[in-house]
Order: C-alpha cells, then sequence, then structure tokens
C-alpha cells in the first residue's frame, strides 16, 4: 500500500476513538479468522449420508443454544481454564462458584483474543459455530457433548438455587 491509501484508511477510522480499548485491527483480524471459518464450512461439499443444515431440529437449536452457553462461561471466566486465557488476562481475585475476576491486558491482538476470551456473549458464536459444524460432521458426539454440558448447566442453576435456600434458612 502506498502512504496515501495507508493515509485514507487511517482517515476513515480517526472518528473512532478508544487507542489501546479498541484494537480495531485486532478485531477486524478476528472477525475475518471467524468470517472465513464459516465460510469455508459453508462451502465443503457434502459428502453422501451426511447430514445437512436441515436436519438440525427445533431441539437440536435449544440443546446447541444450552451447551453454547455453558461451554462459553467455562472459557470465559472458569477457574480451570484460567491457563488458556493467562496470556491476555491479569488475574484479581476469586469471582465464587469456581470463577475468577480477571480483566484484559495487552495491545493490538493480544488485547483483542482477551477481548474475546474474557465476553461469554463474545465468544457465543464462535462456540455455536463449532458445534454447529460438529452436528454436520459428527452428529452422535456433538449432541453427547451438548447433553453433558447442558446437564451442567441445568446442574449450575440447581446449586445456585440450593445455595440460595440454603441461606434463607440462616
Amino acid at each position: 500500500m502506498t502512504k496515501e491509501n495507508n493515509n485514507a484508511i487511517a482517515k476513515i477510522f480517526e472518528g473512532y476513538k478508544g487507542g489501546d480499548e479498541m484494537p480495531l485491527a485486532g478485531y477486524a483480524t478476528l472477525f475475518g479468522v471467524y468470517n472465513s471459518a464459516i465460510l469455508a464450512m459453508l462451502l465443503t461439499e457434502k459428502t453422501p449420508g451426511e447430514k445437512s443444515l436441515d436436519d438440525i431440529n427445533l431441539t437440536d437449536i435449544l440443546l446447541l443454544g444450552v451447551a453454547t452457553y455453558k461451554i462459553s462461561r467455562i472459557i470465559s471466566s472458569d477457574r480451570v481454564t484460567s491457563p488458556l486465557r493467562a496470556p491476555f488476562m491479569e488475574y484479581i481475585e476469586p469471582d465464587g462458584a469456581s470463577e475468577v475476576k480477571e480483566k484484559v491486558r495487552g495491545t493490538g491482538l493480544q488485547r483483542a483474543v482477551g477481548d474475546l476470551l474474557h465476553c461469554p456473549f463474545c465468544l457465543s458464536p464462535w462456540v455455536a459455530a463449532a458445534l454447529g459444524a460438529g452436528m454436520i460432521v459428527r452428529p452422535k458426539t456433538t449432541r453427547f457433548l451438548s447433553k453433558v454440558f447442558a446437564a451442567v448447566a441445568l446442574a449450575d442453576v440447581l446449586q445456585h438455587a440450593y445455595g440460595i435456600l440454603k441461606d434463607e434458612e440462616k
């Protein structure tokens, strides 16, 4: 790119403030990776006997939704997955129910990946896409794993409900 092109591109983004808080180039990289992976999945030829996207029903969607919720929470804040986040986060303190409080660190792509890993809402499309691809490639395995994580999500609700009832008894 010429210097003029670089200046023109910089000018487009100059009104969007945020600096290190908003690493736009890092976000653009992640956006590109995600969309390239989705495009590759959609363009992959279906082999005979393979499930198609139309074979995913409402029950599967609900199952994948609950599993996506739980997997995203585990990745973004669970104590045992902190080694995955450590290159992008700074540990602050425990945050109850086996979760930790962290803050994102770094700049550029490191910051962008940290923002992704720290946010269960941001992770959900990535997890859902992976599970969706799994439903096409390995539906039985994906359903089993999704049921496991859905059961864990239900167990979490029951654990929290028990804790609330126990606290009310005191």
